[in-house]
């Protein structure tokens, strides 16, 4: 097969990806380190011709699920450290 080192590449990419995320402890990284991981996903399905599950894949493994976990680490960190003008006990 002349695909096989791309399939070989398109694997060590996603291992590479997985490990990164793993080691990653910062949640808004490892969204970032998601997306990757979910683009070296949808190349491997393309490599091993699984035309079916790249779109989903680009479009909830790269895009929604990273975007989701970005904008809950935003909110969480809001809600730990409150504006000063919200009727909050800051000025008394």
């Amino acid at each position: 097969m002349g695909s096989d080192p791309i399939i070989s590449l398109c694997l060590v990419l996603f291992a590479a990806s997985v490990t990164v995320a793993v080691a990653v402890r910062e949640p808004a990284r490892q969204a970032l380190v998601l997306a990757v991981l979910g683009l070296a996903l949808a190349a491997l399905f393309t490599v091993l011709q699984v035309p079916d599950a790249v779109p989903s894949q680009l479009a909830i493994g790269s895009v929604v699920t990273p975007l989701m976990i970005l904008l809950s680490v935003r909110r969480g960190r809001r809600r730990a450290h409150p504006a000063n003008g919200d009727g909050g006990s800051a000025e008394r």
